[in-house]
């Protein structure tokens, strides 16, 4: 099925129900998949009447690289291959039966199916899509007709300067293209939930910086590597993107010190907040992204989320927050990032984990339980011990 003239065509999702402001999303969008494609050879990307046209400017260029990083681009609903040809029924019946002869050959069944998007074409689509598959009914007689449950579909689309002939297309990744929906810091662990809230972020178009806390000697080198490979994964939907590793052990240490047992988990969430919205601001960020899920644990009760919420005054961002652990599982299998996340390396969440949880604290009982510590100092403190790294789609696996 490979030709040198094969092409992409990535067709909008979302973005073609918005308004004045829908050329700013399609630039956007034009931009991130020449930027995701950049390591795959050298394209031409440009839209026209809501279909990205992707092709390739030369033989080196890899087309089966290209095909599955175009369809981790958030914006784009559907991914097909194709090929470009003449505007006559002769010419997309020649290309059809040439592209689509291996799809033929193990087929019962096929049928066309017509788009004319070039209104001045002088054949309807139904005419259209008659002539060409009577034209290759002829050309392979073993293969019958079913216009109902067919085999084989065959897409030609008319278009302002060709015909294009394709297969059936594949679900892209929906959404809307990154860096439209705002920027935020997420709160990457190293367990299933938060690389999942963080795609589903990135899907609503929103430019993510992460952010990871370490507790040496109780964490280890392997639990950062890891999460930095979970990041490394997601890259492949968000692009590039900075990991801030924030100095928690001193944290942890004093709460156990000075703090009853029941709240050590909501008394560490609270500075994990007040950390990541202190970076977040340092970004530019609008909001924080967390991976909770209402009442998987004890600190993602009710009471427990407006806890730990107490101490940041911008939005917090819990996309999961509805579902269970089944659906989070099914998306991180999709997205690719289970294999990683079910490593065994500990992050400081499992830390000085207290044996009985409180599961319906008040609020006052919280604050002065850590008013034991000298709060604004230890922030200070790990703030200080902060660094970074940027994180990029063709770095090397870490785990």
């Amino acid at each position: 099925m490979m030709q040198t003239n094969e092409m992409l065509l990535l067709k909008l999702g979302e973005v073609v129900l918005k308004g004045l402001n829908r050329r700013s999303f399609e630039d956007k969008l034009v931009s991130n998949v020449r930027r995701r494609l950049k390591g795959c050879g050298s394209f031409q990307v440009y839209v026209r009447q809501s279909t990205i046209y992707v092709e390739p400017q030369s033989d080196a260029c890899d087309m089966e690289a290209a095909y599955a990083a175009a369809r981790q681009v958030f914006g784009v609903a559907a991914v097909a291959r194709a090929v470009p040809c003449g505007k006559t029924v002769e010419a997309i019946v020649d290309t059809a039966q040439t592209y689509l002869a291996d799809a033929f050959a193990q087929a019962h069944s096929f049928k066309v199916e017509s788009k004319r998007a070039d209104k001045a074409f002088p054949m309807t689509s139904i005419q259209l899509s008659q002539a060409v598959g009577g034209e290759l009914a002829e050309r392979f007689p073993n293969v019958t007709v079913d216009v109902h449950h067919p085999d084989l579909t065959v897409y030609v689309e008319i278009r302002e300067t060709a015909a294009y002939v394709h297969a059936p297309s594949v679900p892209g990744a929906g959404g809307l293209p990154v860096g439209m929906g705002g920027r935020a810091v997420s709160l990457l662990s190293g367990g299933l939930d938060s690389p999942v809230s963080s795609w589903m972020m990135a899907r609503r178009g929103v430019e993510l910086e992460m952010v990871h806390f370490v507790s040496p000697p109780y964490t280890s080198q392997q639990a950062q590597d890891k999460v930095l490979e979970l990041a490394r994964l997601l890259t492949g939907y968000c692009g590039r993107m900075i990991v801030h590793i924030i100095p928690f052990t001193k944290i942890q240490e004093e709460i156990r010190r000075q703090c009853p047992e029941e709240y050590f988990t909501l008394i560490m969430r609270r500075f994990m907040m007040r950390l990541a919205q202190a970076v977040a601001k340092k970004a530019g960020a609008g909001a924080l992204v967390t991976g909770e899920s209402l009442g998987q644990v004890a600190s993602q009760t009710m009471l427990a989320l407006g806890v730990t919420e107490d101490v940041v005054s911008m939005p917090v961002l819990r996309p999961l927050i509805g579902m269970d652990k089944v659906e989070i599982i099914r998306i991180a299998r999709e997205i690719g990032t289970y294999e990683t996340s079910i490593l065994p390396y500990e992050d400081c969440c499992t830390v000085f984990t207290p044996r009985h949880p409180a599961t319906r604290p008040a609020l006052e009982d919280v604050r002065a339980a850590e008013a034991a510590l000298d709060v604004d100092a230890l922030v200070a403190e790990a703030l200080s011990g902060e660094t970074w790294i940027r994180v990029k789609i063709t770095d090397e696996p870490r785990i």
